[in-house]
């Protein structure tokens, strides 16, 4: 700023110049244009100093009528430093990262005037901040910890529905990952760092970033954004349930769901990992790599058959559908008409999708249940499709013996004619 000093005062001595100045300045707010010094400042300022109007002008604040004083306070309308700066212009300066919360909550935290900007937006964040790891440890004295502007961004903060923004759906694992994957930086947390690597090659991650789905899960999904934790967010299986909920009914009722009640035993994680969770699949069930239930379980026992026959259920369900998937098909190729048995596939599926869900029981007979209404629907299919190839059979010898029978008329025909010709 000493490079405006320089500027500023000769104005007060140079009258004449001091009037142009003046005049330039009158015509500027004459076209609707707003004095800012600090923009003016810090649009020539290096690294995380410089703030350039582009740059300003994407911050929803800004957006909403407010400027850099709201914040900073001072008076932005002066180029004279000692008054822009002036702590009788309520001048704050750099915020202590310690304050950030506070100073955001000043008007997060008031319904009356957040009212003004946005209803709809929630003024507990700052209560939020004060219940998480994050917040605990900053009234604790550790300074590293997560704030308010380290998730948002400081000058070109965005909605959460602009793409752009470090909170949309999409970009919030890569926001979290900042801090969390760097692992000099966590390291006197002693927490691990691989989390964003696993969420990458999570089913999760797919349904977010690769498909667009916004309503997949990501970090604040599970882990919540501000802080305060849902009930029962002591148990991963209750997190899970949120937006699992038929698996959630299906595991209630399970021995696993008692063996599980203690905190200490993470229930769904067990099987399906925490951050990468993969597409699920049979070969859960298995005996192979991908097996799961023989990490816990001895082979031979209750639950190892228990989990073989639910297994081969599902594998003889599976199957039926994709043998009366083919007949069907070589049947509509044919010609023949199928379109019945085609449509009531979808619930030969359902029912293959039901069962897997039903798993989550682990009592075969439950899952027996499911497979068997899948299996009538299957089978029923399959039989129509091979009707339907029996028909055109019968079809086609029909139609075989008709031309026969034509051609050996056209054959009496000709000769009959022939005969005629001949006397």
């Amino acid at each position: 700023m000493a490079t405006l000093r320089i500027k500023v005062r000769p104005f007060v001595s140079a009258r004449p110049v001091w009037l142009a100045g003046l005049i330039v300045l009158g015509a500027c707010l004459s076209y609707g244009q707003t004095v800012n010094s600090c923009l003016d400042c810090h649009s020539a300022q290096p690294g995380r100093l410089e703030v350039t109007p582009e740059k300003f002008s994407q911050d929803i604040h800004s957006q909403k009528g407010l400027t850099c004083t709201s914040c900073h306070g001072g008076d932005s309308s002066s180029y004279d430093p000692d008054q822009a700066m002036s702590r009788k212009a309520g001048w704050k300066g750099k915020v202590d990262r310690k304050q950030i919360p506070q100073l955001c909550g000043s008007c997060h935290s008031n319904p009356a005037l957040m009212r003004q900007y946005n209803p709809s937006l929630r003024t507990d964040q700052l209560d939020q901040y004060h219940t998480s790891v994050h917040g605990k440890l900053l009234a604790a004295g550790d300074s590293k910890v997560a704030v308010c502007t380290d998730c948002h961004s400081v000058h070109d903060l965005r909605p959460p529905s602009d793409p752009r923004s470090t909170v949309n759906p999409v970009n919030v694992a890569k926001t979290c990952s900042r801090c969390h994957s760097d692992a000099a930086y966590m390291k006197q947390y002693g927490i691990p760092t691989d989390q964003f690597a696993k969420y990458n090659t999570s089913v999760h991650y797919d349904a977010m970033v690769v498909r667009g789905d916004l309503s997949a899960p990501t970090c604040t999904t599970c882990h919540g954004n501000h802080g305060a934790a849902p009930p029962g967010v002591d148990k991963v299986q209750n997190v899970c349930a949120t937006c699992h909920a038929f698996q959630a009914q299906m595991y209630a009722k399970s021995t696993h769901a008692k063996a599980f009640q203690d905190a200490s035993l993470p229930g769904c994680v067990v099987c399906h990992s925490n951050h990468a969770i993969h597409l699920p699949s049979d070969a859960m069930l298995g005996t192979g790599p991908s097996g799961v239930c023989m990490r816990c379980h001895t082979a031979g026992d209750h639950c190892d058959r228990a989990r073989a026959d639910i297994l081969d259920n599902l594998t003889r369900l599976d199957a039926s559908i994709k043998d009366a998937d083919q007949s069907l098909r070589l049947a509509e190729s044919a010609g023949m008409e199928v379109s019945a048995a085609r449509l009531s596939q979808d619930q030969a599926r359902d029912s293959l999708t039901k069962a897997r869900v039903t798993i989550h029981t682990f009592q075969a007979a439950l899952v027996n249940e499911d497979v068997q209404a899948g299996m009538k629907i299957a089978d029923a299919n399959l039989k129509a499709g091979q009707d339907a190839m029996v028909e055109r059979n019968h079809r086609r010898i029909g139609l075989g013996i008709c031309l026969i029978a034509i051609a050996m008329m056209l054959v009496g025909l000709w000769l009959y004619i022939k005969k005629l010709e001949s006397k």
